[in-house]
């Protein structure tokens, strides 16, 4: 018999019940939580963590780039940003830059935390 993660059925629940918006935030969220743990393994010497960690941000970047609308004119700035973001990550796996890991770590956290604001705004609208 197969045993039941109550965690994993939960988080499960939340992506499957999330609007696009708490999703977006969900991937946010979750690149910047590799991303600690990248840079956690890196400082550790756990080289085959780490690659599998910034891997993982790395495909979450590409899905933010590929859900773009680049209907929408903002979207070329995003689309770029995600790109330098994307590039950074794998100068940071393949050269062990913790520089560059940091950087985008910042620039991931100044995202995420436009986008909770913008939630915000949106609701009270």
């Amino acid at each position: 018999m197969a045993t039941i993660n109550p965690y994993q059925t939960y988080q499960q629940n939340s992506v499957l019940t999330a609007s696009p918006q708490e999703l977006t935030l969900m991937l946010y969220n979750g690149s910047l939580k590799f991303m600690k743990l990248a840079k956690r393994a890196m400082a550790e010497k756990k080289f085959e963590e780490k690659n599998t960690n910034i891997i993982k941000a790395q495909n979450i970047v590409q899905e933010l780039r590929i859900t773009l609308d680049l209907e929408i004119e903002m979207s070329a700035a995003l689309a770029q940003m995600y790109e330098y973001m994307y590039t950074r990550l794998m100068d940071a796996n393949m050269k062990n830059d913790i520089t560059a890991l940091e950087e985008v770590e910042t620039l991931m956290t100044d995202m995420r935390n436009t986008w909770k604001q913008a939630m915000v705004l949106a609701k009270k609208s």
